[in-house]
């Protein structure tokens, strides 16, 4: 119960952070309105107080940050200031491509994760664990963007395997075109898997020269059986709260890997509100991202919970 608590207060403290960070903004909606109609250079004073006050944006900051609070509470994510649609129609299509995107990189990275952490930790010396170890650390080292811009040069430029765009039309899901997926998930797996990989390595290589596991070899226990049940399951545990942060980390790595990649996805429309001043999209991105990270680190609590005795009995001992 304090953990979902927590994650109230935080999601109520970024709400705060996103309208104040975005009063901050020079400009606002009806600068950009103007602007796109052709008023460039000086807009007519009296032009730019009726069109703020059509939308709104006349008020009290305090007045129009109840609004909206009140409005999300209620499940109204409010309209698009620029189109005048409602915010969750804006978003939706743009929702799922980002979550397909975030799902498949999942998919792609927590076993490849386990499986390296795993290889390298039972070998810990030798040159598998050794040339693992470096890249993991190499790889970590290059910013996301970097590896993006070097595979669309080397896969889709220069070997013309994969396109180096990844277009989906609208209404089309990204499954439809796999091959549009590829970079980009190998583009976010490359930044966010070295670091897990690298705890359960660790993890695995301690349990690998404790008493415990000598003496389960001892009595003829190894091989797959050994690194299943006896190290696989506290290495992992221990990995969960960094591969939490993995995949929380797919929001800023989602972010960056669709506008090098020009994928149609939420990021792209965050970006886009933000130049144009439309808060309610702004907003409502903000909060849905937010809340994906938030439930990741929960969802993270859980299985280390039932991945490790330790912190069940903790629980228990403590709820007695």
């Amino acid at each position: 119960m304090s953990r979902v608590t927590g994650a109230v207060l935080v999601l109520a403290v970024v709400t705060c952070l996103v309208f104040v960070l975005f009063e901050l903004l020079p400009g606002d909606a009806a600068v950009t309105v103007l602007n796109r109609g052709g008023a460039s250079g000086a807009i007519p004073p009296e032009q730019l107080a009726a069109l703020r006050h059509e939308l709104g944006l006349d008020r009290p900051a305090g007045e129009r940050f109840l609004s909206w609070v009140g409005g999300l509470l209620s499940g109204d994510l409010g309209t698009s200031l620029l189109s005048g649609r409602p915010v969750g129609d804006v978003l939706a299509s743009r929702i799922d491509n980002s979550l397909v995107l975030a799902l498949v990189t999942v998919v792609v990275m927590l076993p490849v994760a386990v499986v390296l952490g795993l290889w390298a930790g039972m070998r810990v010396g030798g040159r598998a664990d050794r040339g693992l170890s470096t890249a993991a650390v190499a790889i970590e080292a290059v910013p996301t963007f970097v590896v993006g811009v070097v595979l669309i040069a080397v896969v889709a430029l220069g070997w013309r395997l994969l396109p180096a765009v990844s277009l989906v039309p609208v209404g089309t899901s990204p499954l439809r075109r796999p091959a549009v997926l590829v970079l980009p998930v190998v583009c976010l797996v490359a930044a966010l898997a070295p670091h897990p990989i690298r705890i359960i390595r660790a993890r695995a290589a301690e349990l690998a020269a404790g008493e415990f596991v000598r003496t389960a070899r001892s009595h003829g226990v190894g091989g797959v059986r050994l690194v299943s049940r006896h190290i696989a399951p506290s290495a992992v545990a221990a990995a969960l709260q960094p591969m939490a942060g993995s995949v929380a980390g797919l929001v800023g790595g989602v972010a960056v890997v669709e506008t090098v990649f020009a994928y149609p996805g939420l990021a792209q429309e965050l970006i886009g509100a933000i130049s144009q001043r439309d808060f309610p999209i702004v907003a409502a991105a903000a909060i849905l991202i937010a809340g994906f990270g938030i439930a990741v680190y929960l969802a993270a609590d859980l299985l280390a919970l039932l991945l490790s005795p330790v912190a069940r009995r903790a629980v228990l001992t403590g709820r007695r």
